[in-house]
């Protein structure tokens, strides 16, 4: 097809739900961290996680297992094993993923279902299964994203913008589910356990399509540090997926930002005005804010989004897009980061309904 010919398509997110589960075990996890480490330890620990911007933090288990009580999930004899915890997941995931769908309009021709998610694996697939429960048409395509970590989110919203892209009338329903909360460790690691107090479980969904008013998607980034793969790690284990997240993480990533050339990359010819970024914890976005020189205020609501729910992996960065597509801004970038140290992103921007 000629250039003349070409039909300009601009992919857009329609609408945003999404879901956390009922139990709030932020406190109960402080409780069961402190346990495990000596007097002095448990004062440090104490110390950052009041420091570290989370106020709440939200897990599947409920009753005793999310109280760490004795001869609970976590509390038994041993360490519960990943096939007990990725039958949790099979029983928990597609429920909290359709929860999130729910808040969403109408699903009335949708023609594609992508899922996202690095917490679990199970067989039919997560995707296979939203579908029946959500009685989609057998011609519905599906495409599911597995274990990219955190960056995942994007990742998933670029998806989509490919496939509206490609076919005009598609209709994308876009979802990511996390249950981090299903592959805590038991360790005396102040370090870990401090990684460990961040992440939480929710799940968002997102209709993408070519029309309606909404947040266009357009250009997409990726950026990986050189000499970074044992910085952040997620190794499936015979007790679950184990977390390593370096202490070093925030400086590499500020020091990383400072340059000039990763910073026209992000900023492009001219810097965003919202920013929609991951919040992997405090000190990551007081990196990105000081590596990226922004206002005070550039990151609010992903600030607001760690406060309230926590790190949900992939699905934060979509609870942040909720809040800022609120404000209807011109311009602005998604950014996640995850294991690598990697960097994704994409660009966004508000569209009315006749754009």
């Amino acid at each position: 097809m000629s250039d003349s010919h070409r039909i300009c398509v601009s992919p857009r997110i329609n609408a945003i739900g999404t879901a956390v589960p009922l139990c709030d075990v932020h406190a109960r996890y402080t409780a069961w961290a402190e346990r495990q480490l000596d007097k002095r330890s448990a004062a440090i620990f104490a110390r950052m996680e009041q420091r570290g911007g989370i106020a709440h933090r939200y897990s599947v288990l409920t009753g005793a297992d999310a109280a760490m009580d004795f001869g609970s999930f976590y509390m038994g004899d041993e360490q519960p094993g990943t096939a007990a915890r990725m039958a949790r997941y099979a029983e928990a995931a597609p429920g909290l993923a359709l929860e999130a769908i729910s808040r969403l309009p109408s699903l009335d021709g949708v023609t594609h279902l992508v899922v996202a998610s690095c917490t679990g694996f199970m067989a039919p697939g997560l995707d296979q299964v939203i579908s029946r429960k959500l009685g989609l048409a057998a011609n519905v395509e599906r495409v599911s994203i597995g274990f990219m970590g955190c960056y995942a989110g994007v990742t998933l919203l670029r998806t989509a913008a490919h496939i509206v892209r490609s076919q005009p009338d598609a209709k994308v329903l876009a979802v990511s589910v996390e249950l981090c909360s299903l592959h805590l460790q038991a360790t005396d690691d102040l370090e870990s356990l401090l990684a460990m107090g961040q992440f939480s479980d929710g799940a968002a969904a997102v209709l993408v399509s070519a029309n309606g008013e909404g947040l266009a998607l357009g250009e997409g980034i990726s950026a990986a540090l050189e000499e970074s793969e044992e910085l952040i790690t997620w190794t499936v284990g015979d007790t679950g997926f184990a977390m390593h997240l370096s202490g070093a993480v925030p400086g590499r990533l500020a020091d990383a930002l400072d340059d000039p050339d990763l910073q026209q990359t992000i900023n492009g010819d001219a810097p965003p005005q919202a920013w929609a970024v991951h919040p992997g914890g405090r000190s990551v976005l007081d990196a990105v804010e000081r590596g990226l020189a922004l206002p005070a205020d550039a990151l609010s609501a992903s600030r607001s989004v760690l406060n309230d729910c926590g790190n949900m992996s992939s699905a934060t960065v979509l609870f942040v897009l909720q809040r800022l597509m609120e404000q209807k801004p011109a311009n602005g970038i998604a950014l996640a980061f995850g294991p690598g140290l990697a960097m994704e992103g994409v660009r966004f921007g508000w569209e009315s309904a006749d754009a």
